[in-house]
């Protein structure tokens, strides 16, 4: 189950988020919290926000390019022109990206999500997704989390699976693969 990466929606819910914290946050905080917005988006949809792909690593599961960006530094793009690191383990907005590509349903996601959880610590947050069926322990590596695991741990039917797969699939290809290719 593939799906499309939008680092300009990344950044817009990113910044979404920021903007609750007062602009500034702990980037694995908010990080986890990306990662349960794309999961809940997923388990009510069939589609996550961003459309990254998602990790297990030691410290819990992540959304990796977003995660690379956080911590290697984007090299131009959405992402640098509106987060950037502020600190040794913060992320501030420098420039709002505006909202434009989030729907109204990611907006409430993302709503439900720091109302939840964002009081939690960074730490109660790794605890938190450690207990999330689909987090297997890499050791000191990583490992790929497969958009279906999470919805066949959550309980939706097979057939369901398969049909948002195919979806995913569908709207993955139209968009990654060249017409002249296709």
């Amino acid at each position: 189950m593939r799906f499309v990466y939008n680092e300009q929606k990344a950044t817009q819910a990113a910044a979404y988020l920021l903007k609750k914290f007062g602009g500034t946050h702990n980037y694995m905080a908010l990080l986890k919290l990306l990662y349960l917005s794309d999961r809940k988006a997923l388990l009510e949809s069939g589609y996550s926000i961003t459309g990254d792909l998602m990790y297990s690593l030691p410290h819990g599961p992540v959304l990796s390019n977003i995660l690379s960006l956080m911590s290697r530094g984007a090299q131009g793009g959405p992402w640098m022109e509106s987060i950037q690191q502020s600190g040794r383990y913060q992320v501030t907005i420098v420039k709002d990206p505006g909202l434009d590509d989030l729907s109204e349903f990611e907006s409430s996601i993302l709503d439900t999500v720091y109302t939840s959880h964002g009081a939690l610590s960074q730490w109660q947050l790794e605890d938190l997704t450690h207990e999330l069926p689909e987090w297997e322990d890499p050791g000191a590596s990583n490992k790929l989390i497969e958009p279906r695991s999470i919805l066949e741990a959550e309980g939706i039917p097979a057939v369901d699976i398969q049909r948002l797969s195919d979806e995913a699939e569908a709207r993955w290809y139209m968009t990654e693969i060249p017409p002249w290719k296709a």
